[in-house]
């Protein structure tokens, strides 16, 4: 997926969309162009939920199509916000990223997609492959010599619903994930009253 300049989008979406923006740097330059920009539009529900949409999109790294499908997947749920969260936790990439494997979520959907990681001992190349609980992924054996996995060490990160092995490289998933809307950077309801247009 083609994103684009990645300063310009965290300035209208977020810092947190991106890693690259979560930084002092970033954050020093938009409290400067706050100061002198004294002007602010005033923000339609339709432009908030639109807003919500594209932060989902760009922080997961997924395509429109993508993205339609998992919201059109989560509606009928007993818990939409629960299901669609799940679903993009759930996915491989993000797995391997939450993790500590990868630095970003585009590192890790590249480790994936070049075959570096295995799922219960199979491997695959397709970053949005959906793991499931009791599902075990590693570092495929040829590649853990790479220098990209030299120096991986467990992250105080990691959540509480995988466990990482950091020898072994491998993450077991234990349970999936729980929302905690504190702890997420989006507004999942946006996001289904956008797509309810």
């Amino acid at each position: 997926m083609k994103i684009g300049p990645k300063y310009k989008i965290c300035r209208r979406l977020g810092s947190g969309v991106f890693d690259k923006c979560q930084t002092q740097k970033f954050n020093l330059s938009q409290s400067r162009k706050s100061a002198n920009n004294k002007r602010f539009a005033k923000v339609s529900d339709y432009g908030k939920q639109l807003l919500e949409k594209q932060k989902v999109r760009f922080s997961y790294g997924i395509t429109e199509k993508q993205l339609r499908r998992y919201v059109a997947n989560s509606v009928h749920a007993d818990n939409s916000v629960e299901a669609i969260h799940a679903s993009l936790e759930m996915r491989l990439d993000n797995v391997v990223y939450r993790a500590g494997f990868a630095k970003t979520r585009r590192m890790a959907r590249q480790l994936v997609a070049h075959g570096h990681i295995d799922v219960n001992g199979r491997r695959l190349k397709v970053p949005s492959y959906a793991v499931k609980e009791g599902d075990v992924v590693s570092v495929r054996e040829r590649s853990k010599q790479k220098p990209v996995f030299a120096n991986l060490e467990k992250g105080g990160d990691v959540p509480s619903w995988m466990d990482v092995d950091v020898k072994k490289m491998s993450i077991t998933v234990k349970k999936a994930p729980v929302y905690e809307p504190g702890s997420v950077l989006f507004d999942y309801h946006a996001v289904f009253e956008f797509y309810s247009r």
